[in-house]
């Protein structure tokens, strides 16, 4: 089916839901006198109860902040596996259970971290989590840098289709390279080769990782910068607290830099002084084309800290609501379990990182669903729901899965995967993360409309969220997924407040032992956004198109494939 007739069919499926009767009463029927009838959601609909329980359960200190391979990693999957049999699902793990095994390879720091900067005769200390904040994924028992040079590479891109490189001429085997966060863009007045203040994948964090170990560095800074991060030091610091995680990989010696890490923009900006530089100019200098990186003068580097090394197993907890006449195509809702578990105490001497809002919010939301479609008719398609571990270590969960899935991937119609539902109001839209360019994006809006709401795209592209959610990692796969997020106009506050809200969420909450429940929260919005995403998974688990991205994404060809393996497809 061409792409219009796709769409036409999802768009009659949703619009017949909207025109069936229902019983006025319902709690998951449209509020406005002005809005058109709206299909009952079975089992009574999304109760906003269920999901206070949900929250309040597994956003507890009980849970220790859900740190995979700890005893919070075993709550959290035997309460959301009985929660998903309570529910009606069945089990869609490994060997006809509930949970998939991940395997991962554990880091520890253990003991202190010296670190110094040598430059220009004189010596300055670092203190780890205060000046700089390091970790190793790499196969061994520490790390032990000795007089290593610093270098300045710009933004650490290679970027070829763009005529960029930031390595040019610069030899940094065996050197610790000095790298700025995000791409030359973010900061420019007019959008040039990178395509304005939107994140690509080359300002990822983990792009500029992988890119200096393809060239045998012995570690990277990454200058940190709360506006160009999109988050400040503290969840830096707290996400490099504890044990630090990666799937097993044949080639882990060369994939991963002996050492990786981050500097503060104060510590940086001393550094350049004292290498006779300013720190403004050269990353002014390297936001222009034709940049060419050096040494930082004659500054070297000491690092040393022991680390402890075993492989683990976590857990990607699994559930399936069979489809009715084709079962062997699927939907997948997803989101993860895990939060930072137990880091260093805040002002308040609390050290639980809860994660209520993230990611709890979504678990909520995911046992919720579970239980509504269960109560109703079987769709066409099979639902399966993933909690997915690890994601906060790099979405490891879901790659493991998209490496080794429960489920055929060229048979897989969609990802819609939920993240960080908002607890400050009901909104009048909801919205994905990124800029896709996939039809999910479409379909959310018309399943939106349903409800009486709106689809806004991603207001803060510059934060580069395409890339920092599971559906990535499915998308990688050649899958269409997208990530599910709260929208931005509040209903008591509009936008203004919308805005203001997130923004002190990530100031003050994200990624820190301040992300608790509340019972006085506001659960209407997520109760909201709940129900908007079950008129998008029933729409295409009950439709008969598959979901594509578009022609110009930098997914579509791996999605040809899977239309290839595909042994009927619909078109």
């Amino acid at each position: 089916m061409s792409r219009p007739r796709r769409l036409t069919a999802l768009a009659c499926t949703l619009l017949f839901a909207a025109c069936t009767p229902s019983t006025p009463a319902a709690p998951d029927a449209a509020t406005s006198a002005t809005a058109p009838a709206v299909a009952a959601i079975p089992g009574g609909g999304i109760q906003a109860d269920n999901l206070a329980r949900h929250l309040s359960m597994l956003a507890s200190d009980a849970f220790e902040g859900r740190a995979p391979t700890t005893e919070g990693e075993r709550k959290t999957v035997d309460y959301i596996s009985a929660q998903f049999a309570e529910a009606g699902l069945e089990p869609g793990g490994d060997n006809g259970g509930w949970t998939q095994a991940v395997t991962l390879e554990r880091s520890v720091i253990e003991g202190p971290v010296t670190a110094q900067l040598r430059v220009g005769g004189a010596t300055r200390a670092l203190a780890n989590g205060d000046d700089i904040a390091v970790e190793t994924l790499r196969p061994g028992t520490g790390v032990d840098l000795s007089g290593t040079p610093l270098v300045f590479a710009g933004y650490g891109i290679t970027a070829p289709e763009l005529d960029w490189d930031d390595y040019a001429g610069l030899d940094v085997a065996g050197k610790v390279v000095v790298v700025l966060i995000n791409d030359p863009d973010f900061e420019a007045a007019e959008p040039g080769r990178f395509g304005g203040r939107a994140l690509t994948w080359y300002g990822r964090w983990t792009y500029k990782y992988e890119e200096a170990a393809k060239r045998g560095a012995a570690g990277v800074l990454i200058v940190h910068e709360t506006e160009p991060a999109s988050y400040p030091w503290a969840t830096v610091r707290n996400g490099r607290a504890g044990p630090q995680y990666d799937i097993v990989r044949a080639d882990a010696d060369t994939h991963h830099l002996p050492m990786r890490g981050w500097i503060q923009r104060g510590v940086a900006e001393q550094l350049f002084q004292d290498a006779g530089l300013d720190f403004d100019a050269e990353k002014r200098r390297a936001q222009q084309a034709g940049f060419r990186g050096g040494a930082l003068g004659d500054a070297t580097l000491d690092l040393a800290f022991k680390v402890k090394r075993d492989r683990v197993t976590s857990h990607n907890v699994v559930g399936v609501l069979p489809g009715a006449s084709r079962p062997d195509e699927t939907v997948i809702l997803s989101g993860h379990w895990d939060s930072f578990g137990v880091g260093e105490p805040d002002d308040n001497g609390d050290a639980i990182i809860n994660g209520a809002v993230d990611n709890a919010t979504a678990i909520a939301s995911m046992i919720e669903l579970a239980r509504v479609f269960a109560a109703g008719p079987r769709p066409a398609r099979t639902l399966q729901f993933i909690a997915l571990t690890a994601e906060e270590n790099g979405l490891l969960g879901a790659t493991y899965y998209a490496a080794n899935p429960l489920r055929p991937l060229e048979t897989t119609a969609a990802v819609l995967n939920m993240e960080m539902w908002s607890p400050d109001g009901e909104t009048h839209d909801i919205s994905s993360w990124g800029k896709g360019r996939v039809s999910l994006e479409r379909d959310l809006a018309t399943a939106a409309a349903v409800e009486g709401r709106g689809w806004s795209p991603d207001p803060n592209l510059e934060a580069g969220l395409f890339y920092r959610a599971d559906h990535f990692a499915f998308a990688q796969a050649g899958v269409p997924a997208i990530t599910i997020g709260p929208g931005m106009d509040q209903l008591d506050g509009g936008i203004a407040g919308g805005k203001a809200a997130r923004a002190d969420y990530f100031a003050h909450r994200y990624h820190q032992p301040g992300d608790a429940f509340d019972d006085s929260w506001d659960m209407a919005g997520p109760t909201a956004d709940t129900r908007t995403v079950y008129r998008l998974a029933e729409a295409l688990a009950n439709g008969e198109g598959w979901p594509a991205w578009d022609a110009d994404s930098e997914f579509s060809a791996r999605r040809v494939t899977s239309d290839a393996a595909r042994a009927a497809p619909v078109r």
